[in-house]
C-alpha cells in the first residue's frame, strides 16, 4: 500500500487530534490553528482526488492489526475523495466567510470551544464519507449530531437555546430509530462492517428468510437518517436551527451536516442493503413521495417569510427534497444527479447564508426584506454573491443549479411514463416557486432604501476573509457549472465501484 492512500485515515485524525490541541488554546490561536488543518485537510484531499483518479476501483485501509470481520476499515473511492474534497472546501470558506460574526456573536471564553466543535464535526464528516464499519458511523454520526448542536447553542440567546434543544430533540428520535436499525441488522447478518453485512443480506434474499425484518431495518434507517437531514414532513426544527445560528454555523449546518446524513443513507443503500434489496421492499417509492411534497410545501413556506435566514432555511427543505427524489427513483442516474444536487445545494446554500448575514449587517442588522431594499448597493460583494447563489438555486444556465435541475430531468427519462411526468411536473413547479422568492429577494436588494431610513456604512464591512470566502464561492459555484461533466463522471465512476 503506497503512503498516498492513508490519506482518509489522516483527514479523520488530523481534525480529531487537532480538536483536543484546540481546547487549551487562547481564542486567537485557536482559530489560527483550525485554519490551519482546514486548509491542510483541504489540501490532503485535493491530492488524494488526482491520486483516485488513476486508480482503478476502490481500496480497503485496515485500521489497526486485525483484518475483517474483526478489524475496523476505511474503505476509499473516486466519489469518497470527490465529496470529502467538496465538504472540505464548504468547510474552509464557510469558516472564513463568519469568522468576524464569531467575535461579535460569542463570549470570548467560549470561542476556543466553538472552535473545537468545528473540527469534531470535520473529523466526523470525513468518518461518514470513509467509514466502511456501521457502528464507528454510527458514533460519529453522534458526535456529528452533538456538535451541530453546540454550534447552534454557541450563540446564547433565547431563541438559540430553544432552537438548540429542538434541533437535540427530532435528531435525537432520528439517532434512536438508526440504531436500533443497526442492532436489528447486527442480528439478522452478525457483522459490522458494510461489505460483510452486504454478503449476509444477498444470502438472506435469496433464501427468502426474514422478509419483513428486513424491511423494518431498512425502513427504521432510512426514516431515521430522513429526520437528522429535515426530509419533510420532519423538517419542523430547521428555520429556528438555521435562521437564529451564527453565519458560519447556518452555513455549516445547511450545507454540510445534513448532506453527512444522506451521504450515509446513500452508502447503506448501495454498500451495506444493495439497491436491488431496497427496490423490493418499496422504501424508495415512500421517500420518493415525501421528496416531491417537501419541494413544493418548502418553496411555499419560503414564499410566506419576511425574514431572509428563515426563508433561505425553508428553501433548504425544498432542495432536501430534491436529493431524496433523486434517491427515490431507484437508478444510477437518479442517484448521480442527487450526489451532484449534495455538492452544487452544498455551495451555494452556505454561500446565501454568508451573503445575506453581510446584507443584514449593512442594513443594520434587520433581516425583515423592507429593511434590505439597497442593501446590494451597501454590500456589493455580498450582493453579487447572493444573486449568483440565488440564480443558481433558481436553475440558472452556466450555474451548478441548472445543471443539478438537468440532470434529474435527465435521469428521470428513465422511469415509467407517469414517473417521468410527475417528476417533470413537480420540477417546472418547484422551479417557479424558488424564482418566485428568489428573485423577489434579488430585486429587493437593489431598489431604493425605505425613504429617510439611512444605515451606516462601516457596520455593513466584515472585512477580507468574508470577501474572499464570498469570491471563492462564486468561483466555485460558476465552475461546478461551466465543468459539471467531469464532476459527474467522476461521480458516475465512483458509484460504479461503490457497492
Amino acid at each position: 500500500m503506497e503512503l498516498w492512500q492513508s490519506i482518509p485515515f489522516a483527514c479523520i485524525l488530523l481534525p480529531l487530534g487537532s480538536a483536543a490541541i484546540t481546547s487549551v488554546l487562547s481564542k486567537r490561536w485557536a482559530r489560527y490553528w483550525t485554519m490551519f488543518v482546514l486548509c491542510c485537510l483541504v489540501t490532503l484531499s485535493a491530492v488524494f482526488v488526482v491520486n483516485m483518479q488513476g486508480f482503478s476501483g476502490s481500496y480497503t485501509y485496515m485500521m489497526g492489526h486485525y483484518s475483517a470481520p474483526w478489524g475496523n476499515e476505511i474503505r476509499a473511492g473516486l466519489l469518497e475523495a470527490v465529496t470529502a474534497l467538496f465538504f472540505s472546501v464548504i468547510m474552509l470558506l464557510s469558516l472564513m466567510g463568519g469568522m468576524k460574526k464569531i467575535d461579535e456573536h460569542l463570549l470570548s471564553d467560549k470561542q476556543s470551544l466553538y472552535y473545537v466543535m468545528l473540527l469534531l464535526l470535520s473529523a466526523a464528516l470525513m468518518a461518514q464519507v470513509y467509514t466502511n464499519d456501521l457502528f464507528t458511523a454510527y458514533v460519529f454520526l453522534e458526535i456529528m449530531t452533538l456538535a451541530a448542536c453546540s454550534l447552534i447553542a454557541a450563540r446564547n440567546r433565547g431563541r438559540t437555546l430553544v432552537a438548540a434543544t429542538r434541533y437535540m430533540i427530532m435528531n435525537l428520535l432520528g439517532s434512536g430509530m438508526f440504531l436500533l436499525g443497526i442492532t436489528l441488522l447486527y442480528d439478522l447478518s452478525g457483522h459490522l462492517l458494510m461489505s460483510n453485512i452486504k454478503e449476509a443480506i444477498a444470502h438472506i434474499v435469496t433464501t427468502g428468510q426474514y422478509k419483513m425484518p428486513l424491511t423494518v431495518v431498512i425502513a427504521l434507517m432510512s426514516i431515521g437518517l430522513g429526520i437528522k437531514s429535515a426530509l419533510f414532513p420532519f423538517h419542523t426544527w430547521v428555520p429556528d436551527a438555521y435562521g437564529y445560528s451564527t453565519p458560519t454555523s447556518s452555513a455549516v449546518l445547511s450545507s454540510l451536516v445534513s448532506k453527512g446524513y444522506i451521504f450515509m443513507l446513500i452508502k447503506i443503500f448501495h454498500r451495506v442493503i444493495g439497491l436491488d434489496v431496497i427496490r423490493s421492499t418499496g422504501i424508495l417509492d415512500v421517500l420518493f413521495v415525501f421528496a416531491l411534497v417537501g419541494m413544493i410545501m418548502g418553496s411555499v413556506s419560503a414564499i410566506r417569510q419576511n425574514d431572509v435566514r428563515r426563508m433561505i432555511a425553508f428553501s433548504s427543505v425544498a432542495q432536501i427534497g430534491y436529493i431524496f427524489m433523486g434517491m427515490g427513483m431507484g437508478t444510477q442516474a437518479g442517484m448521480a444527479a442527487a450526489i451532484f444536487h449534495i455538492f452544487a445545494h452544498g455551495i451555494s446554500k452556505a454561500m446565501l447564508f454568508l451573503s445575506a448575514g453581510g446584507l443584514a449587517d449593512a442594513s443594520g442588522n434587520h433581516k425583515q426584506f423592507r429593511h434590505l431594499r439597497g442593501s446590494g448597493f451597501r454590500s456589493p460583494i455580498a450582493g453579487v454573491a447572493f444573486t449568483i447563489g440565488a440564480l443558481s438555486m433558481v436553475g440558472f444556465p452556466f450555474l451548478s443549479g441548472f445543471t443539478s435541475k438537468l440532470n434529474f430531468a435527465t435521469a428521470a427519462m428513465e422511469m415509467s411514463d407517469l414517473s417521468m411526468l410527475l417528476v417533470l411536473l413537480v420540477l417546472i413547479v418547484s422551479t417557479f416557486l424558488n424564482t418566485v422568492y428568489f428573485l423577489k429577494t434579488v430585486i429587493t436588494l437593489y431598489r431604493k432604501p425605505l425613504p429617510g431610513v439611512h444605515y451606516p456604512k462601516e457596520k455593513g464591512q466584515r472585512g477580507f476573509c468574508f470577501h474572499a470566502a464570498l469570491v471563492l464561492f462564486s468561483v466555485a459555484n460558476i465552475s461546478l457549472g461551466l465543468f459539471s461533466q467531469s464532476v459527474m463522471d467522476a461521480i458516475s465512476h465512483g458509484l460504479a465501484h461503490f457497492g
